[in-house]
């Protein structure tokens, strides 16, 4: 037994480690509510596995061999309570889960606004191969692979793919969702806890997929001014032409930003459906 607790003590925090940075971690109310959504869920099912497992180590130990108490009923075939027993406790559990799953898809709404006192950031999101562009529309910058946003304040995603549908994914702040060409998704997220959260892409894309990764930095707002001080600064412009060569498949690509953004180049990006940027770029002169 003593060893039975090393072995337990060792294996627990190992096993354990890997939920810092995952659902099981939440940092935000969206997914602190999604994490809810998973206990609740997961206390309705062990109400029937628990009991189950219980009565299966007791009829088999009542109906070993050596028991002679144990009535032997080899012409049994049916029993009207014991199917009643049978099918109503797994339909109450699925009617219980389901509802708990579908009242929380209701709450949880990706366009549902997060009410708030201060003025929501809005990000656009780009799914480029293999890489990520955030543009902050009301602010006039865009950065690839690395997005910084002020803790405490709602973020307002629209998302949309440069050609292969993607996934939008941060762990810790809650829900992932979609990009597709030519169509925008819209997903509202905040961060309560200031820190650095990983992101990357839940859907496979091809052979860069493995590096389509991003970090969310959320940062006080005296930090957040800093930061947009320093995008500002430096960097270059992000027009039809440097969207066009940033559009061109590479992975692994380092965190950038841009001093400045063209105007509705969201817009035009998904308007351009499913052409790639080069091949926009020569037959539309929006982009320039």
């Amino acid at each position: 037994m003593r060893y039975h607790k090393a072995v337990a003590l060792f294996v627990c925090p190992v096993l354990l480690g890997g939920c810092k940075e995952g659902i099981l971690n939440p940092k935000g109310p969206i997914a602190f509510a999604e994490l809810q959504i998973l206990v609740n869920s997961l206390g309705i099912m062990l109400a029937i596995v628990i009991p189950t497992i219980f009565a299966i180590v007791a009829v088999a130990f009542w109906y070993r061999a050596s028991n002679r108490k144990a009535r032997y009923l080899p012409d049994f075939v049916y029993s009207g309570r014991l199917e009643l027993l049978v099918w109503s406790i797994p339909a109450m559990t699925v009617m219980l889960v389901g509802s708990v799953a579908w009242v929380g898809a209701h709450d949880l709404d990706p366009r549902k606004p997060i009410p708030a006192v201060v003025e929501p950031v809005t990000v656009q999101v780009v799914s480029l191969d293999w890489k990520w562009l955030f543009i902050y529309p009301q602010l006039g910058i865009a950065s690839v692979n690395h997005m910084v946003v002020p803790v405490g304040t709602p973020v307002n995603f629209e998302l949309t793919s440069s050609g292969v549908m993607n996934s939008f994914f941060v762990p810790q702040l809650g829900s992932q969702i979609y990009t597709m060409s030519g169509m925008t998704t819209h997903l509202w997220l905040r961060a309560d806890h200031a820190g650095r959260y990983p992101g990357f892409s839940a859907n496979y894309s091809g052979e860069g997929f493995s590096g389509m990764r991003f970090t969310l930095d959320a940062v006080p707002a005296d930090q957040f001014a800093k930061w947009l001080a320093m995008a500002r600064g430096g960097g270059t412009v992000l027009d039809g032409a440097a969207y066009v060569n940033l559009a061109k498949p590479s992975s692994d690509v380092q965190p950038t930003t841009y001093r400045s953004v063209v105007p509705r180049l969201f817009e035009n990006i998904v308007g351009s459906g499913m052409y790639s940027g080069f091949e926009l770029s020569q037959s539309d002169s929006h982009f320039h």
